[in-house]
């Protein structure tokens, strides 16, 4: 595995708390792709801890959002740690910016490793959020890793479906998916003949006038200095255009319903891909689910507004069942 190089200075698109300790930390996952992560420790904690690990949204890194999830839970008495995908910001893996919904579902066991032997961490009480994109991907995690004792999965994307399906699943066709995938393969044979990655997606730039809202909201965050980080996808080019193929084909939560741990689902009231959450929500099973529509929420309001997030409900979850 290779060496990460890390920057050791603060750099997140939120402000340091001085309620916790902050340090840098790698991890690997079972591809031998080392991971960058950023680990909140709340200050004068004695172990053993209940610990939470958290990533997403998709195309992100942990400056953003997934570390102001970490940070602000650390506040609340976990040991959180906020991680970059494989492929994905300071973590390694090449060719940069692949997504993959089986190693990106690794990433969530290898940070459950990690947490799982760290001296400060109870390794029966250990948790995961999954943002936007990661949502999904951390409910597939759940699905297979009886680790995991309880799942949060914020403004949930299941990317496979956008993929296959399109938004609102306008585009779920076999013509459609066919003119998808032959439009990619095209590409593939073209970064071939180049010796280079084409990238595609992201958040579209510059905005056009007619763009629909929720697009407005994205480049609202991730490109302005709300949310903006230069190691981010979304603030930058998009991801790599070849690896929306497995998504086509490879469709995750297909043994959601078999989860027996805890899950709490949350969206935005006004959130376009609020349809993702709901529909992932009537296929869990058990009584220790449960959905929270915030009333008048948008999409990214769950990103980063201290004054949406339900950041004492999730504590409240995670107290209930890291118990």
């Amino acid at each position: 595995m290779s060496q990460l190089n890390m920057t050791n200075q603060w750099d997140k698109a939120f402000p340091k708390s001085d309620q916790v300790e902050h340090s840098k930390v790698t991890f690997h996952n079972r591809y031998g792709i080392e991971l960058a992560a950023d680990l909140y420790l709340p200050k004068g904690a004695e172990g053993p801890l209940p610990a939470i690990a958290v990533s997403g949204p998709f195309g992100a890194v942990k400056e953003q959002s997934s570390g102001l999830y970490a940070q602000t839970m650390a506040e609340y008495g976990f040991l959180t740690l906020a991680f970059d995908p494989s492929f994905t910001g300071e973590s390694g893996g090449s060719p940069r910016y692949v997504a993959s919904p089986d190693i990106n579902t690794e990433d969530f066991s290898a940070a459950v490793d990690f947490l799982s032997l760290h001296p400060m961490v109870d390794p029966d009480r250990i948790g995961i959020i999954g943002i936007c994109g990661w949502g999904g991907m951390a409910l597939n995690a759940a699905a297979m890793d009886t680790r995991i004792k309880a799942t949060v999965s914020s403004t949930m994307y299941d990317m496979t479906r956008v993929t296959a399906k399109g938004y609102f699943d306008s585009e779920d066709t076999e013509q459609a998916r066919y003119e998808k995938k032959q439009a990619m393969n095209a590409q593939r044979t073209e970064d071939y003949r180049n010796g280079t990655y084409a990238l595609a997606g992201g958040v579209v730039d510059p905005l056009p006038q007619d763009a629909p809202q929720f697009v407005k909201d994205y480049y609202a965050y991730y490109k302005t200095e709300r949310g903006y980080h230069p190691r981010s996808l979304n603030s930058n080019s998009g991801w790599n255009v070849t690896s929306s193929l497995s998504f086509l084909n490879m469709p995750i939560l297909q043994y959601s319903h078999e989860i027996r741990s805890a899950v709490l689902v949350v969206h935005g009231e006004k959130a376009h891909s609020c349809y993702f959450s709901r529909d992932a929500f009537q296929k869990l099973t058990g009584d220790n689910k449960e959905l929270l529509i915030i009333p008048g929420a948008s999409h990214v309001d769950l990103y980063d507004r201290m004054d949406v997030i339900p950041f004492a409900k999730i504590k409240a979850f995670f107290d209930r069942y890291l118990s």
